[in-house]
Parts: C-alpha cells; sequence; structure tokens
C-alpha cells in the first residue's frame, strides 16, 4: 500500500540526529539496552479491515509520544482513502511477535509540509519515546533507527538499522532537468530546511522511524526518505544505502501546535 517515499535518480536529492549532547563516534557499545529500552514505544501503522486477507497490513512504523495514546508518523505513509464500504479502518500495531495488538486509530493533525502526521488510538497507554535535541547534530556521528522495513509479513518483529549522519543538507536542491520539478518541489526550493543524510539502508516499510541516540534513546529525527537507484521498484532489490530523516524539532513544533488547539 503506502510506500516510503523515494527520489528517483533522475530527479532529485530530498533529504535525510544526537540528542541531550554529543555522542562519541561509532559509539555502539549501549545500543542492545537502548533498543530494549525503545522497542515499546515503536508502533506499526496501518489498516485493518477483517474481511480481507491478510485483515492486518502494516505499511509504516511509528513511535508513542504525548499521553501514551499518541503515536507520530510520516504524512505520507497514511492512506488517502480508506474502503469504508468494506469496514477498513486506520490502524496502530502495538507488541511483538505474534501476539501484537491492534488499535483503531484516527488522524488529529497533520503537517504536510514536513511529511508529519499525529495519531490518536484507544488502548493500552504506552510510554511515550523522549525527543532530543536535533542541534547538538553533528555530521559523522553514529545514530540508530527502528522500525519496520517490511511490514508485518512474519509479524510484529521491530529491526534496527544503524549509520552515520553523512550530511545536513537542504531538503531539496535542483533537479537535472526542469521537467523533473513539480509545485511542491519549487515551493520547497523558495524556503528549503536542513535534514539529515544517512549513510544507512531504509525499506518502504521504515516510514516513520524513529532515528535516536544509541546511548540514550532519545530521538533526533524522524525517517521519510529513501534515495533509489532507478525506477521505485528497486527500493527493496537494490538499495541505495542512502536515508534521510526530518529533524525532531519539527515534530516537537507539531505537538505544540496540536496541544495549542485543545487548549492545553
Amino acid at each position: 500500500m503506502n510506500r516510503l517515499y523515494v527520489i528517483i535518480t533522475c530527479c532529485i536529492m530530498l533529504n535525510f540526529i544526537p540528542a541531550a549532547g554529543a555522542q562519541a563516534d561509532d559509539e555502539t557499545g549501549g545500543l542492545p539496552e537502548t533498543i530494549v529500552k525503545i522497542k515499546p514505544s515503536i508502533v506499526g501503522i496501518g489498516t485493518y479491515n477483517k474481511i480481507r486477507r491478510p485483515p492486518a497490513v502494516v505499511s509504516a512504523t511509528g513511535f508513542i509520544v504525548l499521553d501514551g495514546r499518541h503515536a507520530i508518523t510520516n504524512a505520507h505513509a497514511i492512506p488517502e482513502k480508506l474502503d469504508e464500504k468494506h469496514n477498513e479502518t486506520l490502524a496502530v500495531f502495538t507488541g511483538q511477535g505474534q501476539t501484537g495488538k491492534i488499535h483503531e486509530a484516527a488522524v488529529v493533525y497533520t503537517d504536510k509540509d514536513n511529511d508529519l502526521c499525529l495519531l490518536s488510538f484507544q488502548g493500552d497507554v504506552r510510554a511515550p519515546i523522549t525527543l532530543g535535541d536535533d542541534s547538538l547534530v553533528r555530521e559523522g556521528e553514529t545514530y540508530a533507527f527502528t522500525g519496520y522495513p517490511i511490514g508485518a509479513v512474519l509479524g510484529l518483529y521491530a529491526a534496527t538499522h544503524i549509520g552515520i549522519v553523512s550530511a545536513i543538507t537542504p531538503i531539496a536542491i535542483p533537479a537535472n532537468a526542469i521537467r523533473t520539478l513539480d509545485k511542491t518541489l519549487v515551493e520547497r526550493l523558495q524556503s528549503p530546511y536542513s535534514v539529515f543524510q544517512l549513510d544507512a539502508t531504509a525499506y518502504p516499510g521504515n516510514s516513520g522511524s524513529p532515528l535516536y541516540n544509541i546511548g540514550t534513546g532519545a530521538v533526533i529525527g524522524i525517517v521519510n526518505k529513501v534515495y533509489v537507484k532507478g525506477a521505485k521498484e528497486n527500493a527493496l532489490t537494490n538499495p541505495s544505502g542512502i536515508t534521510y530523516a526530518i529533524p525532531i524539532h519539527f515534530v516537537k513544533k507539531l505537538l505544540e501546535d496540536y496541544s495549542e488547539t485543545r487548549g492545553k
């Protein structure tokens, strides 16, 4: 269904953070403990339809924020339309393995300019993930991201990847050919903002994965794009190893705006 945004080779490179305090280069010693700590706060994002086979489809990743009943993900990962005739619903998937739980979800706030979407869902309260300080990120530092790169083909098993921040780069740069520029791209060129480029491989289901400090687990970015060589079908068969993430301060701003609309 929905796929991680891709940037075709003939088009343009769009973009791809430590939190409270810098981290040492290639510091991966504490990663196993950090993964254990943050995994309960990472969720699958997709749809559910009990008469479909399979009834549950996980197409992206998200992570818990606010009161434990909200999750943040990419706006592009949310279906434009649901099959309401057959009672298809937007869903947040929690837990692990074959015992994961399905929670009906609803979109409560969207920032399409920065490809962010906030969902609310019912069910057990889960610990919100810690949001870090992306202003401290330096090129060459190592970070990790955890999510569902191929959905939940074998069950709800989150996978972790690591990579360095290879560049802090504008979200859009001029394409090689003018015909590849669309209206959205032109608007971004007029007021670009910086994102994190990683030398790590992400896949379609990684949309919305938290990018975090290996030592503390504090999130400093959210994965939303991968650079693809050739056609978008190559995202799985021939990945480029170049991934992009949106700095977490955009997520913080979205959460502040949402809270203000609720009078909190």
